[in-house]
């Protein structure tokens, strides 16, 4: 009998022991912060930063105009290291991301980059009077202006390419 007793004692210091740790549990789930809400995209204001490229870039550099204020700016850098390269990224409305990317890197170089190792397609799209050049297979589907000296230009993104062209169509080149 003398051994059914501590049996007895070691069960019931188990089921006590568990029953501290999920109270425990419970406590702390009740006082980490649950926001389950989308965060709030932070906005960029790109005029400054647009006009030192329009005057130091060794190309017409682009930008939207007339885009619905649904999309969001949201990154922007100019830089004039190596080569010339404007980067301007945008949150569209259903929350995907599209870029514009130009810079006087090797074409093929600087198109695999930006589009995150996307491949030419045999498509192409005429818009705004300039042809395109689709790209897909990578991380970022893309459209590429075909036939510009200079620089290269790419609009890429996690967008599909109607969110694309629609950032092409608003292209302005300055």
């Amino acid at each position: 009998m003398a051994g059914s007793n501590g049996k007895q004692k070691t069960a019931r210091d188990m089921i006590l022991s568990l029953g501290v740790i999920v109270l425990a549990a419970w406590v702390i789930y009740l006082f980490v912060p649950h926001d389950d809400r989308p965060r709030d995209v932070q906005q960029v204001d790109y005029r400054v930063e647009l006009l030192t490229a329009r005057r130091a870039a060794a190309y017409p550099v682009a930008a939207p105009e007339g885009l619905p204020a649904t999309w969001k700016a949201t990154s922007v850098r100019f830089q004039g290291d190596d080569f010339d390269a404007w980067h301007l990224g945008f949150h569209a409305p259903d929350g995907e991301y599209v870029a514009v990317e130009q810079s006087t890197q090797q074409r093929s170089e600087f198109v695999e980059e930006a589009s995150q190792g996307s491949k030419a397609t045999k498509v192409t799209e005429q818009i705004g009077g300039r042809t395109w050049i689709r790209y897909t297979g990578g991380r970022y589907d893309a459209l590429v202006l075909q036939g510009a000296a200079g620089s290269t230009t790419v609009v890429a993104g996690t967008g599909s390419f109607e969110q694309l062209s629609t950032m092409v169509e608003a292209l302005k080149l300055a």
